[in-house]
């Protein structure tokens, strides 16, 4: 039974990880080979605006779609590959691209995340230092009568 389970987690996840080559549609292609691996190029630097974490040649996105079909027109209108990119990003703006350059509009992209991570030590490690200046709780000494009743649950006999 496991050796079927597995067989079939294998599949799923062989077929999971193939998806993306999908995504480029046969009637999207160019018939010349060389414009269409300079498409396939610019389609890897491009983020697709609906999935956000896939380029447009891995993305099944109608928009992705659309996109790689704009890029493929300017190719075959003789643009060169830093033109058509600046094309798209001059129409979406530096999010569609997977690499955004880093100048003031994309400071909070490129250092929002590792500011946050040095922050949050920072504060862990105060958060610790304070703890541990903390006093320990202070403890009162058992009373007769309590001292006396701790004696008799320890001297009962377990069951």
């Amino acid at each position: 039974m496991r050796r079927i389970f597995a067989a079939v987690a294998v599949a799923v996840l062989v077929l999971l990880s193939s998806f993306p080559v999908f995504a480029v549609q046969p009637d999207e292609m160019l018939a010349d080979p060389a414009l269409e691996a300079r498409a396939r190029e610019i389609g890897k630097e491009l983020r697709c605006l609906v999935c956000q974490n896939e380029s447009i040649d891995e993305s099944n996105a109608e928009l992705a779609r659309d996109l790689r079909l704009l890029v493929r027109e300017r190719l075959k209108e003789g643009d060169s590959d830093r033109q058509v990119v600046d094309y798209v990003v001059s129409r979406y703006g530096d999010f569609v691209l997977l690499r955004p350059p880093v100048k003031p509009t994309t400071w909070a992209l490129w250092f929002g995340p590792p500011l946050i991570f040095v922050l949050g030590l920072v504060a862990l490690a105060l958060y610790y230092r304070r703890r541990g200046r903390q006093p320990a709780p202070a403890t009162t000494p058992l009373s007769a009568e309590e001292q006396q009743r701790l004696e008799r649950m320890l001297e009962e006999p377990k069951p």
